[in-house]
């Protein structure tokens, strides 16, 4: 009796031992020490084990997305200006995300930054750093993504304390200027669990609440007051990653343009610019950099000065330069395609209709093992089955359906043939 308790007692005090050398893994350790193998099974209907289809399970979670954005119609800001805060202070070095925090932000920031003027052509972003207890710009605000991925990889050294009523004094300064229509915003990546400031923070708060700035937190370690403070005051939103796929997800979340606030919501007429661009043999002083360049760049059309890239704000007579496919990109955002209908499996049964068999997108076969029918999505309006992956497609990136758009152009040469 006392060998069997003590045997139970070694056992539960191994437990606890293997228990503490788990928490006291880094998170990536724990991704690969603990693959938790039993989790990816589940029984079907015989009772025999399978592998859970994670298509299936991702196509879920982004139809629940995909109609919880297109529940209410809400007014969205298609102009915004952006500012990246990033914490470089010695918290950053931490190894918890491999290689370091530094690391894993610097990687994810970038491929933000190149999906944030995918959705908002019109949009422009600039970078701050936040370390030694001073805020540093790293660019302006600006539309070229490889200049600010330039910028950021070229200034990736951690030192001293992080100081957030610095970073939040030094862009509320500049966002302050920006005109009625465009859409304020402030993005922390904030490792620290504390703050060194030189003042009040809760009137630097207050300052961004009255500028209309929408602050937004994504914190690498604990949850931290301030943090959350900010983010109630200024209708943003702070999450903290739990390991580097859901630091992934949280950044990305920020790319679509987010609902406008009420007082910007009033509909303006903005004057903006079409460029040409200039010819190869031509000279001229570039606006932007202040030196000669040959060839390369665009005119404004109203003072003829000479700008590198689109979009961006003519230096010279302030008139907003852009070009049509930036425009038609931002009309995506306006008239988002209807979410497509999932296919009752009731339908299969039934004889009498006789559904394609083929995605009318990719025509890969909707047919699972067995030939037996897989899950499909149609489109309400021309009826077309899709598989899943071209659902997604089509609502991230092609913005377009296939069969609507093939339905459309073969009217008219009908109504031609017909006149």
């Amino acid at each position: 009796m006392n060998g069997d308790q003590r045997r139970l007692n070694g056992e539960i005090e191994e437990d606890e031992e293997d228990e503490e050398n788990n928490d006291g893994l880094a998170a990536w350790e724990r991704a690969y020490a603990d693959e938790r193998s039993w989790e990816s099974l589940q029984e079907d209907e015989s009772g025999l084990l399978r592998p859970i289809d994670n298509q299936s399970l991702h196509h879920a979670q982004y139809r629940r997305r995909l109609r919880a954005a297109t529940t209410a119609r809400i007014q969205k800001g298609l102009i915004r200006y952006l500012y990246i805060v990033i914490d470089l202070s010695k918290a950053a070095s931490e190894m918890d995300f491999r290689p370091s925090r530094m690391g894993v932000v610097a990687k994810h920031v970038e491929a933000f930054i190149r999906e944030y003027f995918y959705q908002n052509p019109l949009s422009q972003v600039g970078l701050v750093t936040i370390k030694d207890g001073v805020a540093h710009f790293l660019t302006d605000l600006g539309g070229s993504p490889e200049s600010h991925v330039k910028a950021l990889m070229g200034k990736l050294e951690c030192s001293g304390d992080a100081s957030l009523q610095n970073a939040l004094d030094l862009v509320q300064g500049y966002l302050n200027q920006i005109p009625s229509y465009g859409h304020r915003e402030v993005l922390i990546m904030y490792s620290a669990l504390s703050t060194c400031d030189p003042g009040d923070i809760m009137e630097t708060i207050q300052k961004c609440k009255k500028s209309k700035i929408r602050c937004s937190v994504i914190g690498l370690s604990a949850e931290i007051f301030i943090c959350k403070h900010l983010c109630q005051e200024t209708s943003g939103s702070y999450y903290i990653a739990l390991d580097e796929s859901h630091l992934k997800d949280l950044i990305l979340e920020h790319a679509p343009p987010p609902p406008a606030i009420a007082e910007f919501a009033i509909a303006n007429l903005i004057k903006m610019g079409f460029p040409q661009r200039a010819a190869e043999s031509s000279v001229a002083i570039c606006s932007c950099h202040k030196e000669a360049k040959v060839g390369d760049g665009y005119t404004c059309p109203r003072c003829k000065a000479r700008v590198c890239e689109l979009p961006t704000e003519c230096r010279i007579c302030g008139l907003t330069l852009i070009s049509s496919p930036h425009l038609a990109r931002s009309y995506h955002h306006l008239f988002p395609i209807v979410p497509f209908d999932e296919v009752c499996m009731s339908l299969f049964s039934d004889q009498q209709n006789k559904l394609p068999k083929a995605c009318f997108g990719c025509q890969e076969s909707l047919l699972g093992p067995g030939n037996k029918p897989g899950l499909r999505v149609a489109c309400p309006k021309c009826k077309q089955h899709f598989c899943l992956d071209c659902d997604i497609y089509i609502h991230e990136s092609l913005h377009n359906c296939p069969g609507c758009d093939s339905t459309r152009h073969s009217k008219i040469p009908a109504a031609n043939e017909g006149g």
